[in-house]
């Protein structure tokens, strides 16, 4: 299966089955597959050291027992570290060669900045080394990001702008991206029939509310975010 393929909507586990099991962990994104997702989303940094570390936040205070700015740990302190019920800080290619191909996986860039880090390279080049050029979407709110990310990757791996607020035009005024990735409120009959006219692929998040979940399948999303794949799953 990949993004163009497969039932609709498709459901993604937000930094995996994150209601149940430490966000954007292996454990989490193990668990989102039991529960019946098909793929999972997460967020990636770049280590002191050059990996591609998955993590949400600039620093590891919120999310694991150490301190300090994610920047300055190597992979391998960011391993040591425990980000709940043991798991460790992973980094994008434990992801990869956990789940491989057997997962979808929306790959949201954390690292913004004019001229970039290079984590747009970095992670296109994992990208390519497990061939998972199908099963991947790179999304960011940062539309320089993007457009970096766009001169690394295949021309088969989507890219996704991803927004809350503000006119909805100007996503996409620096970059063309073939996926829009909505905050969920902002998703009515109107904004569909603009998504469908610029032909694009609309991943909502995150829904974790069954009635909010049918209204959005019923308004033809392409892919549900959520924190509760098993719940979502059922109801669709």
């Amino acid at each position: 299966m990949d993004w163009l393929s497969g039932p609709f909507p498709l459901i993604i586990g937000h930094r995996g089955a994150s209601a149940a099991a430490p966000e954007n962990t292996l454990a989490a994104f193990g668990l989102a597959a039991e529960q019946g997702a098909h793929g999972v989303e997460l967020d990636v940094r770049l280590s002191a050291d050059g990996n591609v570390v998955v993590i949400h936040d600039a620093t590891v205070d919120r999310t694991t027992n150490g301190a300090g700015p994610v920047s300055r740990l190597s992979a391998a302190e960011l391993r040591a570290l425990d980000a709940g019920m043991g798991q460790p800080v992973p980094t994008l290619d434990d992801v990869f060669q956990a789940f491989g191909p057997s997962l979808l996986y929306n790959v949201e860039l954390k690292d913004y900045g004019l001229w970039g880090n290079g984590l747009e390279g970095a992670v296109a080049d994992r990208i390519g080394a497990y061939h998972l050029h199908n099963q991947v979407v790179v999304s960011s709110f940062d539309q320089l990001a993007l457009r970096r990310a766009q001169r690394h990757l295949s021309a088969t791996t989507m890219t996704g702008t991803l927004w809350m607020s503000g006119p909805r035009a100007l996503r996409h005024l620096l970059v063309s991206a073939p996926a829009d990735h909505p905050h969920y409120p902002l998703v009515d009959e109107e904004y569909m029939a603009w998504a469908r006219s610029r032909n694009l692929r609309v991943h909502v998040w995150t829904i974790d509310e069954p009635d909010e979940a049918r209204r959005l399948a019923n308004l033809g999303v392409h892919a549900l975010i959520t924190n509760r794949p098993a719940e979502i799953a059922a109801i669709l």
